[in-house]
């Protein structure tokens, strides 16, 4: 009985120790958003000084809804999203599939190139990128904001490692069928790699929702602005409405908080799938 009982205590000293880690992990992401949300519903006399609000203002978040036109930039950044998640599933999905299946020539030295890029900073090409979307007259258009962004070498790698893990004889047997290459790909490896296309939409989602910078440089008026360069609206050249900036930051984070909710056992799912060895 002693002898079990000395056994077990490591076993629980691990479980315990690893629960512990990741109920200190789980603070870090939760503590934030919890202190964005009690400051969204404060004075602005008690953003620094107290940390429970005296009393509730809900009407916080209505003064920063009508403080910019927030209707227009939900506009744009949903159709930017949207714009941005379809050009990554189409686009990289087939780059993909052309680099997972088919035999062209230098094909191994054309997907290290890629490779190779993910290592070169954004900073470097955002000039040159900008430089083209003037000569094109694209500034204040949704050309702007989508067009430059509708592919990712971070896509294609992902799909094509799982694109390398579905059997060739199950394409085989569609050409069979009758089927050529591309309506095999449509009807056959697309609906078996639903789990990586969603977590392809997923990152590109994230990534355009909240892309900061790029908005910024194409677009110059508030027509064409996105909800995060219209948050900055609460920032001022010598003070900053915090409560009013909590309050449009927390409501800019919810679709964001909802795709995942509703997309994250697919995440989960695609990722290791990734993660096998073609």
């Amino acid at each position: 009985m002693s002898t079990t009982t000395a056994r077990t205590r490591p076993a629980r000293w691990g479980t315990a120790a690893r629960h512990t880690l990741l109920i200190a992990g789980s603070a870090t992401v939760i503590v934030p958003f919890v202190w964005m949300f009690l400051t969204s519903v404060k004075k602005r006399s008690e953003v620094f000084t107290r940390l429970w609000p005296s009393e509730w203002h809900w009407e916080n978040y209505v003064h920063a809804w009508q403080a910019a036109p927030f209707e227009r930039y939900y506009l744009n950044s949903i159709v930017m999203t949207v714009g941005i998640v379809v050009g990554h599933l189409v686009l990289d999905s087939l780059a993909a599939y052309a680099f997972a299946r088919l035999r062209f020539p230098a094909k191994n030295p054309i997907f290290l190139l890629l490779l190779a890029t993910m290592m070169v900073p954004q900073f470097v090409t955002i000039i040159p990128a900008f430089s083209l979307v003037v000569q094109l007259h694209w500034t204040d258009t949704y050309w702007a904001l989508i067009v430059p962004r509708l592919a990712d070498v971070f896509g294609i790698v992902l799909l094509r490692q799982y694109f390398s893990t579905i059997p060739k004889e199950i394409e085989e047997a569609a050409r069979l069928d009758g089927c050529g290459r591309l309506r095999t790909f449509v009807q056959v490896v697309v609906p078996l790699s639903s789990a990586s296309l969603a977590t392809l939409a997923i990152f590109a989602m994230l990534f355009a929702w909240n892309d900061f910078l790029w908005p910024l440089l194409v677009t110059n008026g508030d027509e064409m602005r996105t909800i995060q360069i219209g948050l900055a609206a609460f920032q001022g050249r010598y003070a900053t409405s915090w409560n009013y900036l909590m309050a449009g930051t927390l409501t800019s984070a919810i679709p964001t908080i909802v795709m995942f909710l509703i997309f994250q056992r697919a995440l989960i799912r695609g990722v290791a799938g990734t993660g096998v060895k073609g």
